[in-house]
């Protein structure tokens, strides 16, 4: 219940103030080095844009983390009624084959968002 009350006010502080320009929100230690942006780069700012219901400004910030939102509101919802009522949803995303899938899908995105593209070749 904790956890709920944590993540209701981290996305209350992030529908209050834009992590563009507020300037008490962390910085990517690996952008600020190397200039490369990590798999989390612009996870505030599209948290910020979908709480505002910019589905497409949030996308175009990470299409990662919004593409994983659903599964992850799954996991937490799951994660609530077990906790609430003992009773377990179906954890199909929980089996070890789709942690590996999440961890290899994150590398290579972190891998593709810095490969410059060009569609017009």
């Amino acid at each position: 219940m904790a956890g709920a009350l944590l993540l209701t006010a981290a996305v209350a502080v992030l529908f209050l103030f834009d992590p563009s320009t507020a300037g008490f929100f962390p910085v990517c230690a690996l952008h600020e080095m190397t200039g490369l942006q990590c798999p989390g780069c612009g996870g505030l700012r599209a948290v910020h844009q979908l709480s505002h219901g910019h589905l497409a400004a949030a996308w175009q910030l990470n299409p990662f983390f919004v593409a994983l939102l659903p599964a992850g509101v799954w996991l937490g919802l799951r994660e609530m009624v077990r906790a609430l009522t003992g009773w377990q949803w179906p954890g199909l995303v929980t089996r070890p084959f789709f942690l590996w899938l999440l961890a290899g899908s994150l590398v290579l995105f972190g891998i593709l968002r810095n490969v410059p593209f060009h569609p017009g070749r």
